[in-house]
Formats: structure tokens, sequence, C-alpha cells
């Protein structure tokens, strides 16, 4: 059932969660429980959820003992191999007191762009949500470069949600909802709902690179949503510390009202 409003989040069958790496690595990750425990009280009444998680090069970088986020593409992919592995299991510790078996899932746009892989990917995805594992999506650093980036997880759960035809997104970040400039502009105001055929000319969303370990903001959360809306999926931005409120339906954050697509959820991939 797809969401048309914020309160069928709390009956939706199928919900993609997007977490960006500033709210679960370094001093953050104490939030990797507390959304955990979310997303366990959702998939408790049975909703499918699929986690996509930024964090694997932050999460990495103190294993290396470097100093900073590093900028050549070896040692970004090196930080992201170690960080991924720290992660997941960071993730299935929290898991579980749940009961509840997380699954890695790690993708390229090569592998969203090719049919075959596609496919695969679309069936290995239904297969673990029937199984009631839950994914954990996160871009393949270890092997993306530049040229074949998604360019930020915002993007990636989009895609993500169209993929497996999800019935919403939410998009966690560091502010509670979107606001008509930045947040920090006095003038600022706060976003309640944006239509499937609002024109957003004139708003103001701020810059991409919010922070030291991670990439996104409001402009790629802006440009994901209208992605995921324009396929009939309703989207959610709110903050990661609203997660359970989120989840539950309650009235927060940004609301993109999805397009109406007269489709059904197609037949898992044989």
């Amino acid at each position: 059932m797809t969401a048309r409003t914020r309160e069928d989040l709390r009956t939706a069958d199928r919900i993609v969660v997007k977490v960006g790496s500033s709210s679960i690595s370094g001093e953050s990750a104490w939030r990797i429980p507390m959304i955990v425990h979310a997303l366990s009280s959702a998939h408790s009444r049975g909703c499918e959820i699929v986690l996509v998680s930024s964090g694997a090069i932050a999460t990495g970088i103190p294993y290396l003992d470097l100093e900073a986020k590093p900028t050549d593409l070896a040692t970004q992919q090196a930080a992201a191999a170690v960080g991924q592995n720290v992660l997941v299991y960071r993730y299935q510790e929290a898991l579980r007191p749940f009961r509840i078996v997380a699954g890695q899932v790690l993708l390229t746009t090569g592998d969203l762009e090719n049919a075959t892989s596609r496919s695969n990917a679309r069936r290995a995805m239904e297969r673990l949500l029937g199984l009631r594992i839950l994914p954990i999506v996160n871009e393949n650093d270890t092997v993306a470069t530049q040229e074949i980036r998604f360019g930020d997880n915002d993007r990636l759960a989009a895609l993500v949600a169209q993929l497996i035809q999800a019935d919403a997104l939410v998009l966690l970040s560091d502010i509670e909802c979107l606001y008509t400039k930045p947040p920090t502009d006095p003038s600022a105001e706060p976003i309640d709902i944006i239509t499937a055929d609002s024109d957003l000319e004139g708003l103001e969303f701020g810059a991409t690179v919010v922070n030291s370990v991670g990439t996104g903001g409001a402009a790629t959360k802006v440009s994901a949503a209208r992605l995921a809306a324009a396929s009939g999926i309703g989207v959610l931005v709110t903050g990661a510390d609203l997660v359970d409120r989120a989840l539950n339906g309650e009235d927060i954050g940004t609301w993109f009202e999805p397009a109406v697509i007269s489709a059904t959820r197609a037949a898992p991939v044989s």
C-alpha cells in the first residue's frame, strides 16, 4: 500500500529508511541502537524494512590511524573496506536483542543500470525480505570511483525504493524538517508538505557538502525525494532522532506527496 500521507507510515508494508554518516559515525555512533529500536518496532508489526546506511568510510578512518577523511581514492576504498565490516557488526549487535538478522547489500550505479544485475539485486532483496532479514544497503565504496558513484546515499535510497517498489521512503537528516532557506537564516520557514506538482523555484536548500564525514544536505534530499515521489513513493524527510515517531506516522518532518501511479507491485523476479 503506497503511503499517501505521513499517517500511512504506521501501516505501510514496505519502507526504505536512509541514515547518513554524520548521524551514526564517530561520536554519533550511539544513535545506532536508537535507530535499530525504531526499525525493530516496525519490523515486529510486519513491515518490511530496508536500511540504507552511509558511514563506511567515516567508521573505518579511526582504524587506519588517519587524522582526517582521506582525499585519495585508494585510501578511501581501504577505509570503506574496514569500516563497512565494523558498521554492519554494530548494526547486527544492536539487532540481536530483537532476534533480527541483518543482510549486507553493496551496490554501484552499474548494478542498477544493467538489466541483468538490477534483476539479480531485486531478486536477492526480495528474498531477504521474504525471509524477514533486514537488508542494510550501502554504496560499494571499495570498487566505486567518482565516475560510477551514485553521488550520495539519498539518491541510492530513492533508487532502492524504486527497485523494490517500496510504499515509502524515510530520509533521516540532521534537522527535523526542510526549510525555505538554510535553517541558520532567521527568515527560514519550515516546509510541511511538498506536493507532486510543487514548483520549488526560489527555495534555497543549502550546500551539498555538510560536514567532514559525509556528503548530502538538504539539496540532495530534495532531489532524491522528488525522484522517489515521481515514482509513486511517499517520502518523509526528518531528523534521525525522530525516526521512531516517523515510522509511527506522526506529524513531523517534510512530506513529499507521491505522484499517482496506476501500477501494482511486481511479483518477485525469479
